[in-house]
């Protein structure tokens, strides 16, 4: 089932999440898609922290649903600029509740499993969040505020994410795709993180489900199977043709630490616990998602 003839205003929509939420619920619904960063045809310019311009632009469409899915997702970043983080990541989400109250309609918010501190190997639902750093703080911090002040809330937490193509890709696998198309015949991958992918069509067609069944709450929402970076990178190279052509170098995180310096947890690996007791889980295995992924958006 799919949520249908409603209007839904989609806050930081620029990114590759945003794009994914727009191609899926354009089809049945009436949308209204604003970022800071007008990088499409489809999308307003709008920075949500200017919370006056949020407010009038929200309250003008009156929307049936608020997606409020912007974020500044670089952990760097925002150790570097802590007050712009928490401002982005947390006040303006009290400012999506608000609107969420006012007009009395569900407020859907994005988290991560970075909220976790890593010393599980595995975390469900209901596992209690205790975050490293700046970014992993301000998004648990965003995602208390959603759960105890919106009207209807849903938070879903998403793992490594995946999709967009070589425009919005700033995660991972791009970052991968960039060294190959490069020509290096050896990647240096980390060994000591663990987590879960998730692909952004299958993540945006359970959470459709999941607002179809009016069950509000806090859900975990990642792809299927168990995964660390090396096995993502060796995914990548089979699914391209090109194991025998480039080889993967294992490496410990310190060796990346001038770039990489912001904490990060040892395991985010999510279990979809939540939505599999009720029946609601969707979610492919992260090799079929990757693989479909790569052939769709990437000629090497």
């Amino acid at each position: 089932m799919a949520i249908k003839n409603k209007k839904i205003y989609i806050a930081g929509a620029g990114g590759m999440l945003g794009h994914a939420f727009y191609e899926h619920f354009k089809k049945n619904n009436h949308l209204e898609c604003s970022d800071k960063d007008k990088n499409e045809h489809w999308l307003k310019e709008l920075d949500f922290t200017f919370t006056d311009k949020y407010f009038e632009e929200v309250k003008n469409f009156n929307p049936d649903y608020l997606f409020h899915i912007g974020a500044i997702t670089s952990l760097e970043e925002c150790e570097l600029n802590q007050d712009l983080a928490y401002k982005t990541n947390y006040l303006a989400v009290e400012d999506a509740c608000k609107l969420s109250n006012y007009l009395k309609i569900p407020l859907i918010y994005i988290s991560t499993a970075g909220i976790f501190d890593g010393k599980k190997d595995f975390y469900n639902d209901w596992d209690l969040p205790n975050p490293l750093g700046v970014y992993a703080h301000s998004k648990f911090l965003g995602e208390q505020t959603v759960i105890n002040n919106a009207h209807q809330p849903y938070v879903f937490r998403a793992g490594w994410m995946m999709g967009g193509g070589p425009e919005k890709d700033k995660k991972f696998i791009n970052k991968i795709i960039k060294q190959i198309k490069e020509g290096v015949t050896t990647l240096n991958i980390v060994n000591d993180k663990f987590g879960t992918p998730t692909y952004t069509h299958d993540f945006v067609k359970n959470i459709d489900l999941v607002l179809d069944n009016e069950l509000c709450g806090i859900y975990n929402l990642v792809c299927e199977g168990v995964t660390s970076r090396a096995d993502v990178t060796e995914e990548i190279l089979k699914v391209l043709k090109l194991s025998k052509k480039i080889s993967i170098n294992l490496v410990n995180s310190d060796y990346f630490k001038k770039e990489y310096f912001a904490p990060r947890p040892y395991s985010e690996r999510l279990i979809n616990k939540k939505l599999s007791l009720r029946n609601l889980n969707i979610m492919r295995d992260w090799k079929v998602c990757l693989s479909e992924y790569l052939k769709t958006n990437f000629k090497i």
